[in-house]
């Protein structure tokens, strides 16, 4: 079964991008079967119970949604960023 991946920042358009596309590379080189999609912070609570794992770049508070969360800054930044990608694979893998 496909996963759905939503990653948000504040605008929904440049740094949302960056992440959702390499998240979308990483998880394609492994073979994973997910969709991943940049999605508009202020659409999000419309829109979080399709998705499977969120990827939050701006820091929300405490997450309001049960569902697994990962940190997309690493993904821009390079640090950290094999550890998120674990923790993504075993989201993933659920």
């Amino acid at each position: 079964m496909m996963k759905k991946i939503f990653v948000a920042c504040g605008s929904g358009v440049a740094t949302s991008q960056t992440v959702a596309s390499k998240i979308g590379n990483m998880c394609e080189d492994e073979g994973l079967n997910v969709s991943v999609e940049a999605v508009d912070i202020k659409s999000l609570e419309s829109i979080i119970d399709q998705c499977d794992i969120y990827v939050s770049i701006v820091s929300t508070g405490a997450n309001n949604w049960n569902i697994p969360t990962i940190s997309g800054i690493p993904f821009l930044t390079g640090m950290g960023m094999e550890e998120e990608f674990e923790k993504l694979k075993q989201f993933i893998a659920q």
